[in-house]
């Protein structure tokens, strides 16, 4: 890749191509669990905070009523910073001259002015849409004068409170990286490799630790027996209007292909299986060019989530109020060359894959230096996404609309999209994985009037 490529799809500051296009699209800015008490104390008395996404800053807060504001950070009179502002309930008050703002962004006070001032009438900070879907704050920054696209269906925004659980992580990377790690069907064979499995039921909510759908001779396969034994898979891209559906088959033997379909959802998604009834759906939110909050939702098919198990064993690896990583480059990551030797392919832990592809995100420098690497055919995923990244910025900069920036009739015409991770049948495999993914979707209640939609 050119270097004036690599720059074109990793900067996303204002006025930046890459950040306009990403500017059309609904992005996470926190996590409902930020405002809990029980994870940070202060926000018992103020629920307000610093949030940076995009290589810009605002502030976030809920009001005495329960709205949700996003404005920026600087105040609109002489530019201090308002994440240090007095919360009052109804809004926020700079402390330098006691302006006050509400959620929306209407200035309420100037109380320094002269008695019939109207300059409060002609001020207002710049507010941000807002709303809440799985656990998750989502923020349109678009240009004020576009709406913004409708929410889709995907299962993770219809799955109920007890069948969703939302997460995230900080990495010191650019977002492009942290998504190519993500869509990059191979590096689970060795990024991921255990020399050892588990017992079964020792892997609750823990990806690659439990087992495919289907058996091997009535044989039940951890995935991380399959990853380790299978490790040379074909790569199949189907292009989907969400993006691009990704099938990664490996051959077991004369009978039987493990078939793991996942998603690609553009520009900054993927979704894969965590287990025969759990989804992990994450997004990847440029904090700037060198920082990415990765935010994850958990869905599930089957049972309501364990989601105090599944918060506690994420929080120690990446514990609120900010998600900042314990493991980084500052330790090696935890890096234990005996480790190495005996139990995993990296030596970084065998509990958290997470701190595996912060590594890989990581020590590829903040922002990876794409005119020295060297592509391979297992790198197919990732060569057709940043065609359509291109592609996409190139459309925004014409003025037209990009893909999966979807119209309210396009967002209600989109279901699923599936994934899948099992063993299947060599010759028929592609039965195999749509009954698979239809079983799972039959089993969930709430998606009892949208059972198939493979």
């Amino acid at each position: 890749m050119k270097a004036e490529q690599n720059e074109l799809i990793t900067r996303v500051g204002p006025g930046t191509d890459c950040g306009r296009l990403l500017r059309q699209y609904w992005q996470p800015v926190a996590v409902l669990d930020e405002f809990d008490p029980r994870f940070d104390a202060a926000m018992a008395h103020r629920p307000l905070k610093a949030v940076r996404a995009l290589g810009q800053d605002f502030i976030l807060f809920r009001d005495e009523k329960g709205a949700w504001g996003l404005i920026d950070r600087d105040c609109p009179h002489r530019g201090v910073d308002l994440a240090f502002g007095r919360y009052e309930g109804d809004g926020v008050r700079c402390p330098f001259h006691g302006w006050k703002f509400a959620a929306d962004g209407t200035c309420l006070e100037t109380p320094g002015e002269p008695a019939g001032s109207t300059l409060c009438q002609r001020v207002r900070q710049r507010s941000y849409p807002i709303t809440v879907r799985a656990g998750i704050l989502w923020a349109w920054l678009g240009a004020q004068d576009q709406e913004p696209p409708a929410f889709p269906a995907y299962d993770c925004f219809l799955a109920p409170d007890s069948h969703s659980f939302a997460f995230k992580g900080l990495w010191h990377g650019n977002w492009l990286q942290c998504t190519e790690v993500g869509i990059d069907p191979v590096h689970a064979s060795f990024l991921h490799r255990f020399f050892g499995d588990e017992t079964l039921d020792a892997a609750y909510g823990r990806q690659f630790r439990g087992a495919s759908a289907g058996d091997v001779e009535g044989e039940r396969w951890p995935m991380t027996k399959v990853l380790r034994e299978c490790y040379s898979p074909e790569i199949r891209i189907e292009a989907k209007p969400w993006g691009q559906q990704l099938t990664t088959l490996r051959v077991i033997n004369d009978k039987y292909t493990h078939v793991r379909v996942t998603q690609n959802i553009f520009p900054q998604t993927f979704l894969i299986p965590l287990s025969e009834t759990i989804t992990i759906t994450q997004w990847h939110l440029p904090v700037d060019d060198q920082r990415t909050y990765w935010f994850s939702v958990f869905t599930s098919f089957d049972q309501p989530l364990d989601k105090e198990t599944m918060r506690n064993q994420r929080l120690q690896g990446n514990p609120a109020p900010d998600y900042a990583p314990v493991k980084n480059a500052g330790n090696r990551w935890g890096y234990n060359p005996e480790e190495q030797r005996r139990s995993t392919y990296l030596g970084m832990g065998e509990s958290d894959i997470n701190v595996h592809d912060q590594w890989a995100v990581e020590s590829m420098g903040t922002i990876q230096d794409r005119t020295r690497e060297h592509l391979g055919t297992t790198d197919k995923a990732i060569i057709a996404n940043r065609m359509r990244l291109l592609e996409a910025i190139a459309t925004v900069k014409a003025g037209g609309r990009p893909p999966a920036c979807f119209s309210p009739e396009q967002a209600a015409s989109i279901v699923g999209p599936d994934t899948v991770d099992g063993v299947a049948p060599a010759q028929g495999w592609e039965k195999f994985w749509t009954d698979t993914a239809r079983a799972k979707r039959a089993k969930a209640a709430w998606l009892r009037k949208s059972v198939a939609p493979v």
